[in-house]
């Protein structure tokens, strides 16, 4: 039996692992390049660099010691754009028992207990599980263009939880 453990805050070699995981899986699946997963890195290590505590939640999923998942909370604009969900992602022969549920509802009781009024993600179309995911944590789609965030040409998709 896997030993599973929600971790919060950096953990030495978390940067380059969850920039690895994306860089992985979106490669495999929707044919990203290098350019996403500098992206991933550059954008993580900044977020990093200046992670508050009592603002933002970073949270890694350790499953035998190997991280295998994250989810972030970046608060520095939740007064007034809303708190920033980033880096969901979980290992995909991890993707059982619960454990993006369990991230989700980690960020999402966060963001409630900071008394956020929104938190927004940027996610794009195709992605079923991690959508279905979402709407089920109550997140409801509010935007959607065609555009190349991510290097790639996809159908951006901007989806928003209201917390009051």
């Amino acid at each position: 039996m896997p030993i599973v453990n929600i971790i919060k805050g950096y953990v030495p070699g978390s940067i380059g692992r969850v920039a690895q995981l994306h860089g992985e899986y979106y490669s495999r699946h929707w044919g990203f390049g290098a350019y996403f997963e500098a992206k991933v890195s550059a954008e993580l290590a900044e977020f990093i660099s200046r992670y508050d505590e009592n603002r933002d939640g970073f949270w890694i999923v350790s499953i035998n010691g190997r991280i295998e998942g994250s989810i972030t909370i970046d608060g520095v604009h939740s007064a007034t754009l809303g708190a920033h969900l980033r880096w969901f992602i979980v290992a995909e022969n991890r993707q059982i028992n619960g454990i993006g549920s369990r991230l989700m509802e980690t960020a999402i009781d966060f963001c409630r207990s900071r008394e956020y009024k929104r938190v927004y993600l940027w996610s794009f179309e195709g992605l079923g599980a991690a959508g279905h995911l979402y709407r089920k944590n109550g997140f409801e789609l509010v935007e959607q263009h065609t555009g190349i965030t991510w290097g790639t040409r996809v159908n951006e998709q901007r989806f928003e939880l209201r917390l009051t």
